[in-house]
């Protein structure tokens, strides 16, 4: 079977009068009232999670929540994590 012929193809460029520039916005720095949110809610959890923990039948309304209290607690350490994304 005879072998098929090869094409060279040239890269395609796009003529330089079509190219616009874009510039992009520098993103600044967070907020400090962002970063303390942020850590507040990762804190607030983990307190959340040891309190159930040592004095959880002592406190009513944690006795009420039940299981919830990880629910609870893991929820603010998720919200926390997640503002980590838009830090910069």
């Amino acid at each position: 079977m005879p072998k098929s012929k090869v094409r060279k193809k040239t890269a395609y460029t796009p003529p330089a009068d079509r190219r616009t520039p874009v510039k992009i916005k520098a993103a600044g720095p967070s907020h400090p009232l962002y970063l303390i949110v942020m850590f507040g809610l990762m804190v607030i959890g983990l307190v959340w999670l040891v309190l159930n923990y040592i004095a959880g039948p002592k406190i009513p309304f944690l006795t009420d929540l039940g299981n919830w209290n990880f629910a609870i607690g893991f929820a603010l350490i998720i919200g926390g994590l997640f503002m980590t994304m838009k830090w910069r």
